[in-house]
């Protein structure tokens, strides 16, 4: 059974710090890989090693393919984590990691090809016995074939890119009328954003939440499940809040939803980490997609199960078993993360530069994952997430409570950042009670603005 020794983080900010972290702990050294704009990334200055792989452009340095095996050949290194982000789903990168030799700490690259693409990632969770949102078994050829369809269905529809995803390539058809012009510019979308004007459709859920399962498979046919997330705080299909368990799931609906989602992974001989992700409303769970990779919000399941996940995803690329059966997890209290973004927290508008101070909130059971200190400078180019502030507590209502004292603690001056947004969110009484959907969050910006 192959021992890492030694590993390339091929990432940047606090998910490789995160892993970063994770290796020390595990007694393997670690090299960071980065751009000439984060040469002074903290992950770059507490790495064993670190390697320059190109300018700031991501395209050519953290998605430079070539680069980043060179830097692991130069290094030695036994194997890479792609954290999450910019290669960590890219099949092809997988494979030419095994192909020289490296252990790629992820699922197997035919898994990863499956699940990103969605008609066919829908078409295997069909078949692994995940229930589907109603709609097309493939790709739409013609409007007249999607006009027959949405009749059966029911107006309104959705038509997505099967590539992609973050709501590009997105249109939400009202009635028939609509149909040609909005898939038309929907491929178009697709193309440009994906290079691929593939689309399919769905029904149009008119106001579900965003409920996600924790899965883990050994690669051996074994696979668990680690729980739920509610992801449904969301501005433009991207996440602003999460939290563990969901407010609405029951522990029924956990434990047979969970059953399902571990058995189709254990169906599959899938390795690793993944995250299923399902529309759920009224009662029911709808398969979206599949996230064959490590999550941004991976630290809530960490916090209500005790389960270091990053640890586990190199104990399996190892070739390790699974460290628990789905008997041995058992979960406790509440978790909630916030995202801290370098952004206008009213506009939204990208807000990087210098952190001329910063104190991290601390106490128990408050955690902050991220790369900042005082005289960093925050980069342009990248994704404006500068941290995450997890806090953990017996009840939900515990939990909101640590989060409310954490959030008045967190100093970060010298930019904009989201934080009062948080803040503002804590103190209206249908978050407090849990009482929010996918499209709440705009809803409320919208009035907040008004």
């Amino acid at each position: 059974m192959p021992e890492i020794k030694k590993l390339l983080i091929a990432n940047r900010g606090e998910i490789a710090l995160r892993i970063h972290r994770a290796c020390h702990e595990m007694g393997i050294k670690t090299v960071a890989v980065h751009s000439t704009a984060d040469a002074d990334a903290m992950h770059v200055r507490l790495a064993d090693e670190a390697i320059c792989i190109g300018p700031p452009s991501a395209a050519e340095s953290y998605l430079n393919i070539a680069n980043i095996i060179s830097a692991a050949e130069i290094s030695g290194a036994d194997a890479i984590h792609p954290g999450y982000g910019f290669l960590s789903e890219n099949a092809k990168f997988a494979e030419i990691v095994e192909a020289h030799g490296l252990i790629f700490v992820g699922p197997k690259p035919e898994h990863i090809r499956t699940m990103g693409d969605k008609v066919e990632a829908k078409r295997t969770a069909g078949a692994l016995g995940l229930p589907l949102v109603p709609g097309s078994d493939g790709a739409l050829t013609d409007s007249a074939e999607a006009k027959r369809l949405a009749r059966d269905i029911g107006y309104p529809v959705l038509i997505k890119a099967a590539s992609g995803g973050g709501g590009r390539g997105m249109k939400v058809v009202p009635s028939e009328d609509m149909m040609d012009t909005l898939m038309a510019q929907a491929g178009s979308e697709a193309k440009a954003a994906f290079g691929d004007a593939t689309v399919y459709m769905e029904k149009y859920l008119g106001n579900p939440r965003h409920i996600e399962f924790q899965v883990f498979g050994d690669g051996k046919g074994n696979a668990i499940h680690l729980g739920e997330r509610d992801c449904s705080l969301q501005r433009r299909h991207q996440k602003v809040l999460e939290e563990a368990p969901s407010p609405v799931i029951t522990a029924e609906e956990r434990e047979r939803m969970g059953g399902i989602v571990a058995k189709a992974m254990a169906d599959m001989g899938y390795r690793g980490a993944g995250t299923i992700e399902f529309l759920w409303e009224n009662g029911e769970f709808y398969f979206i997609e599949m996230n064959t990779r490590l999550q941004v919000e991976h630290p809530v399941t960490e916090a209500i199960t005790g389960l270091d996940l990053v640890r586990e995803q190199i104990r399996i690329a190892e070739g390790h078993p699974l460290t628990l059966r789905q008997e041995d997890v058992i979960f406790r209290g509440h978790a909630i993360e916030c995202r801290i973004n370098a952004e206008d927290p009213r506009t939204f508008a990208p807000s990087p530069g210098l952190v001329k101070q910063y104190h991290a909130p601390g106490g128990m059971h408050v955690r902050v994952d991220s790369g900042l200190y005082a005289g960093y400078k925050v980069p342009p180019y990248y994704d404006s997430m500068i941290a995450k502030l997890i806090v953990y507590g017996t009840t939900r209502q515990g939990a909101l409570r640590r989060l409310r004292r954490a959030l008045e603690e967190f100093v970060i001056d010298g930019m904009k950042t989201t934080i009062p947004l948080h803040q503002a969110l804590l103190d209206d009484p249908e978050f407090q009670e849990g009482e929010y959907t996918i499209k709440w969050l705009e809803d409320w910006l919208a009035k907040q603005q008004a």
